[in-house]
């Protein structure tokens, strides 16, 4: 049994994706969902699935709390699903190769601090781009910076709004994450 931990602060469309597709498989079992939102929509989404489910702090995320927690549930992956604050490097240096997270563009273009969300379609309209994409990547201690492990890319020329580009975006991370996931722990 491969062991999936996931990490989410929002609403927890990719954290549900994620749960649906590997309920589906008898050799994976997502353990549990940590977030720093305690009005995430994530958390409804796991509970729905039977997903414990871990709240806390920034405090609790950089000190032993989280990892502690985390060392507990004797992960082989750790996904970040949107996933908004930086990712503590006690949890990464004690899980190398280990820790993965989605982008919501083609690195190395549109990432870094700040680089989230409607802030990264925005900038891709406002840069009249041809296409855009996702990119699942490892994490590091710097902020989208990670060896990428897998890109595809979509069209938003036609785009006028970020909400559109946000929407095709999405698509392709519910399409890809969860798949992308299962290679991972295939290898």
């Amino acid at each position: 049994m491969k062991n999936i931990v996931l990490f989410a602060s929002g609403g927890g469309s990719n954290a549900e994706k994620i749960m649906e597709y590997f309920g589906k498989k008898d050799e994976f079992n997502v353990v549990g969902l940590f977030t720093n939102n305690p009005n995430a929509g994530a958390i409804n989404r796991a509970k729905s699935y039977n997903v414990p489910v871990f709240v806390f702090n920034r405090e609790e995320l950089n000190g032993d709390f989280v990892l502690k927690n985390v060392q507990n549930l004797n992960p082989d992956v750790i996904v970040l699903a949107g996933f908004l604050w930086k990712f503590p490097s006690n949890i990464i240096a004690q899980y190398p190769d280990k820790v993965v997270n989605i982008h919501p563009a083609l690195l190395p273009k549109y990432g870094g601090k700040g680089m989230y969300g409607i802030h990264v379609h925005t900038a891709v309209l406002e840069n009249k781009e041809e296409e855009t994409g996702i990119t699942i990547h490892y994490v590091n201690d710097n902020y989208d910076e990670g060896n990428i492990i897998f890109q595809a890319t979509v069209k938003v020329s036609d785009c006028t709004t970020p909400q559109e580009v946000a929407s095709r975006v999405l698509a392709l991370e519910h399409e890809h994450f969860p798949r992308v996931i299962e290679e991972f722990l295939s290898k």
